[in-house]
């Protein structure tokens, strides 16, 4: 897709994510949005592209880091309830809960009866979260394994990008038919009636960006009032301020 289609097309599907966004406020609907994939399939850019238009009092990430010793002694979905969504507010998860179905079952995190017990509860466990009014949308983006190389690659050879790539992506690339084994057992056991999901093919970084977005606005009947116009009144002038010397002040250089 050419850069210019690209953009234009993205600009006005964010216009419509911030009239799904206002009317989710309006609504008190709670929005769980659960972005999952290989490495490097381009989640965290299709995420960064739905927020950029959006308040972020309404729309925000969860991003989970490795587990405290204290969270490993908890119910394993319990440090994810409490990022869960309240009333008018949207929650992007960058990896979620199948963390367990997958780096932990491949990576050897968890015994197999964890493992086992998870593919018995996620859907009692998300289906509890629909019956309780949750909007909750699961999206898997696909990679190839040929267009992962070339990303993989691309990040070891830029200095601004070579802190995306970890042990772990090296691990990744190296156990591809573990993970893919992994992904087939997970949507086996996940994929239900109330909360399917959705693959996005993502070997088209900007492709895999709109069709996600478009596929997130059709999920909802939203519809948007425009506002009453405002103007703005005139401001008060002090024709006397009593202001300290504008020398006085540090200011950045101006270099560009």
């Amino acid at each position: 897709m050419k850069r210019a289609k690209y953009r234009q097309e993205l600009r006005r599907l964010q216009i419509e994510l911030f009239k799904l966004q206002e009317w989710v406020v309006q609504r008190e609907r709670r929005v769980a949005v659960i972005f999952e994939g290989r490495d490097a399939a381009g989640k965290g850019s299709a995420i960064t592209r739905v927020t950029e238009s959006l308040n972020p009092r309404v729309c925000r990430v969860a991003a989970l880091a490795k587990p405290t010793e204290r969270e490993r002694t908890q119910w394993y979905f319990q440090r994810y309830v409490a990022h869960l969504p309240s009333a008018g507010e949207i929650v992007l998860f960058d990896r979620s809960w199948y963390n367990r179905a997958g780096v932990e079952r491949v990576m050897g995190f968890c015994t197999e009866q964890q493992y086992q017990e998870f593919l018995r509860s996620c859907p009692e466990f998300e289906n509890m979260l629909v019956r309780d009014g949750i909007d909750l949308i699961k999206y898997w983006f696909s990679v190839g394994p040929d267009e992962q190389a070339r990303r993989f690659r691309q990040r070891l050879d830029s200095p601004a990008k070579r802190w995306k790539f970890s042990d772990m992506d090296m691990e990744s690339y190296r156990k591809w038919d573990d993970y893919s084994h992994a992904k087939d057992q997970m949507m086996a056991c996940t994929d239900t009636e109330a909360c399917p999901w959705y693959v996005v093919e993502s070997d088209s970084k900007r492709k895999a960006r709109l069709n996600c977005i478009h596929h997130l606005l059709s999920r909802f009947p939203y519809r948007y009032e425009s506002p009453e116009p405002v103007e703005l009144p005139e401001r008060r002038i002090d024709p006397h301020p009593d202001r300290p010397p504008i020398d006085s002040q540090r200011f950045v250089p101006e270099v560009y």
